[in-house]
């Protein structure tokens, strides 16, 4: 069994790409496969009262950032993509040569303004699909759009931080994808084990790292990268296991 395990950065870098650069190296330095990121315009998903909204508004990922960011992990061999909310998005990260796409959970229920748009495009581009189902959304409908069959779902709870009772592993395991929102290593340690009980030959698991000093919005809901590195020996440890 291969694990791809992601490092989500989500709005952790804080719109300083100094930092961005800090948490793109501890990701890479704990055996992380991957950093993902998020494109997405403020204004499309949230309203200017919003709490967090200077926070979310720093965030927000520019086409120039993303190049930028993109060329680093190239530097620091550590693959590079997004979840990205609004077509051009998807446009322009397909043509600085992204591998994957991720589909967050709200896009597949379609309340954003351009989610059947963003999911046409991520079908166009013909690259590798991570569907994360927190939210539920149509499946059906969006195996329709996906017509390319490189496609993983992904098991998943929207809800910020998630309590490890909540999660339901009877449904989990069978899903190829496990995108994790408890504040603790376990739950996808234990995903990867029972997985490999079943013979699986390829996982994807998510976790949202922060460094220790992190302070954006979705910090409070963050491992750090040290833990992330306990995490991923532990996975390397099962996907060597014989049984």
């Amino acid at each position: 069994m291969k694990a791809t395990v992601v490092a989500e950065i989500g709005s952790n870098w804080e719109g300083n790409v100094t930092k961005a650069k800090k948490i793109i190296r501890e990701c890479k330095k704990a055996g992380a496969d991957a950093v993902k990121f998020q494109m997405w315009r403020a204004t499309d998903l949230y309203t200017k009262d919003h709490p967090n909204w200077n926070e979310i508004k720093k965030s927000e990922l520019s086409f120039k950032i993303t190049k930028k960011l993109k060329e680093y992990c190239d530097k620091e061999k550590i693959e590079f993509f997004c979840s990205a909310f609004y077509p051009e998005a998807v446009t322009y990260l397909t043509k600085i040569g992204v591998k994957k796409f991720k589909v967050a959970s709200r896009t597949c229920k379609f309340i954003d303004p351009y989610s059947l748009e963003v999911l046409e495009e991520k079908n166009n581009s013909k690259k590798e699909i991570f569907i994360s189902m927190g939210m539920g959304g149509d499946k059906k409908k969006i195996s329709k759009i996906f017509k390319n069959k490189n496609i993983t779902y992904c098991y998943c709870i929207s809800e910020y931080p998630l309590s490890f009772e909540k999660i339901n592993w009877k449904n989990a395991v069978k899903y190829d994808g496990f995108s994790d929102h408890t504040m603790d290593i376990l739950a996808p340690v234990l995903f990867s084990i029972l997985k490999k009980q079943k013979f699986s030959k390829r996982i994807y698991i998510e976790k949202h790292v922060k460094l220790s000093d992190s302070k954006g919005p979705d910090a409070s809901t963050s491992i750090t990268t040290e833990k992330l590195s306990e995490m991923i020996q532990q996975i390397r440890k099962i996907e060597k296991m014989k049984i």
